[in-house]
């Protein structure tokens, strides 16, 4: 046994942990942090109804399907390209490919975060800002594959590229070159998600507004503004251009505009407390924000670049409220300029740096895993996904699920074929919906059973649900004859399973899936 006196020598040696952390470079605690709190979402297929219908509309895909076509929805075609590789190795492998996917575009929008921050000379909190990103995004549902987890990336370099700098500024070729770039890539993630819109309208002023300054005349400045409008809207206008050359144009401005404006809003009560939430989210971070605007410049070049963030700042929020809805992950484009403005307050206040930036991490840490955590109860997991698919079988049949924010992804894990290119379930029965999908919300329910489905899922009436959807399904599993194959959990519902009459599968496998 070591003497005592030996034990005292080798402990001066240990290193403690913040020692251990000073060593690593940033990049890596920035991943290490991404992996901590992102864990508990890995491998689970159903983290959110949004990210299960990507994923399957990526597998209809590869098997010959058409967006807006064979299969609806109303999101642009790049959000299912980026799940395409994912969706290619099927399940579960694939739900695993598209979360990693995802966690190497948290960490490096988290990595931007820091060297943005370091251009508005708050470079001594770029890094707690970067963190704070990364925590955060629980909060918002973004601790999987949502759609601003992969174009916030795009947003953040384009705001890099469009940086004012000295040799921008001297030379006219390389500026322009840096604006027309970032403006390319605002125009990919206005074809992952068009909300990025408000943003990418800022971005493109700010731009013009700097060739004003510089000198240029109205005449050069409006002629450089219709070539960066340009660019910004090739990636769109070549989505529209190949499904016109297929003969689907009109399905596709459909899908892509006609159906947005035809959505119909949620009642105010439900808008409110959606609104609420969300504030609630970000409020501190604004806060922070705000006070990140008294933290003086050491050179006056810091003071464009930090008007170029606040101003994003400003456009995100502007967007969220435009867009309306407020659900939790509408709050994630905003989180982004929102923790880099944070970044002033943070590192170079005295305050901010030792009592803020502290207790800021810490909330935002086990609030966050704590808000993940949470939905994965109420959602559920794996296990559940795998109990009820068994109940559902993976026969020749096909399958219907029905039912406001149901799981898309039954369809992928049992494999079974769908009745309807309306396969996310919210669209046929969500109140809003009804006039803004393309079909008639009943008329397509009837021709679905029409066609006899094997086996339908139906949830518990939720909020917002159209009366007469659920009615009408109701009505239909009676005439058919459907037979109540068991009652499964989810999370903290219970799913309901039909078998049509005369499945030879069901009998046995009602006595084996009835949970006890």
């Amino acid at each position: 046994m070591a003497s005592k006196s030996a034990v005292a020598a080798r402990a001066p040696r240990l290193p403690s942990l913040a020692a251990a952390l000073a060593v690593l470079p940033n990049w890596s605690i920035l991943l290490l942090a991404a992996i901590t709190v992102r864990a508990i979402a890995f491998g689970n297929p159903v983290v959110h109804v949004d990210e299960e219908f990507y994923f399957v509309t990526a597998q209809r895909m590869l098997e010959g399907a058409i967006p807006y076509v064979d299969i609806w929805d109303r999101k642009p075609i790049g959000l299912f390209l980026i799940y395409l590789p994912a969706a290619a190795f099927g399940v579960p492998l694939g739900i695993w490919v598209y979360q990693l996917m995802a966690l190497a575009s948290v960490t490096l929008t988290a990595m931007l975060i820091e060297r943005l921050a370091g251009h508005a000379g708050w470079g001594k909190g770029g890094l707690v800002a970067g963190l704070l990103y990364i925590f955060m995004l629980g909060f918002g549902d973004g601790q999987s594959g949502q759609a601003p987890v992969f174009y916030n990336l795009l947003t953040a370099f384009a705001m890099l590229l469009a940086l004012p700098c000295t040799a921008s500024a001297d030379s006219e070729r390389l500026r322009k070159g840096k604006a027309v770039a970032a403006m390319a890539l605002i125009g990919v993630a206005l074809q992952i998600k068009y909300s990025v819109l408000f943003e990418g309208m800022f971005l493109g002023m700010w731009l013009l507004w700097r060739e004003h300054r510089l000198g240029h005349s109205p005449a050069s400045t409006a002629r450089f503004g219709a070539a960066l409008v340009a660019v910004a809207m090739v990636p769109t206008v070549l989505a529209w251009a190949v499904y016109a050359a297929m003969g689907h144009g009109d399905a596709w401005f459909y899908a892509n505009l006609g159906s947005i404006l035809g959505r119909k809003s949620d009642p105010a009560l439900v808008l409110l407390g959606a609104f609420l939430k969300v504030a609630l989210i970000l409020g501190p971070l604004l806060i922070v924000s705000g006070l990140s605007r008294r933290v003086a410049v050491e050179d006056e070049s810091q003071r464009p670049v930090r008007a170029l963030f606040f101003g994003w700042l400003i456009a995100s929020v502007f967007g969220l409220i435009v867009f309306g809805s407020w659900f939790n992950h509408y709050a994630l484009p905003v989180m982004l300029p929102a923790c880099l403005c944070c970044a002033g307050f943070l590192g170079s206040h005295a305050i901010g740096r030792k009592i803020v930036a502290p207790a800021l991490l810490l909330v935002a840490g086990v609030g966050g895993e704590y808000t993940v955590w949470s939905a994965k109860w109420h959602r559920g997991d794996a296990q559940q996904v795998a109990a009820l698919v068994e109940a559902i079988g993976h026969g020749p049949g096909c399958l219907y699920v029905y039912g406001v924010s149901t799981n898309s992804s039954l369809y992928s894990q049992s494999g079974r074929c769908a009745l309807t290119p309306w396969v996310f379930p919210s669209h046929l029965s969500r109140e809003r919906e009804n006039g803004a999908v393309g079909v008639d919300q009943l008329a397509e329910i009837g021709r679905i059973f029409a066609k006899r489905p094997e086996i339908v899922v139906m949830r518990p009436a939720a909020s917002g649900e159209r009366a007469e959807s659920r009615a009408l399904v109701t009505a239909k599993l009676r005439e058919g004859g459907y037979a109540l194959r068991g009652r499964y959990p989810l999370g903290d519902l219970l799913l309901d399973v039909y078998a049509a009459p005369a499945s030879p599968a069901a009998a046995p496998r009602l006595a084996a899936s009835k949970p006890s």
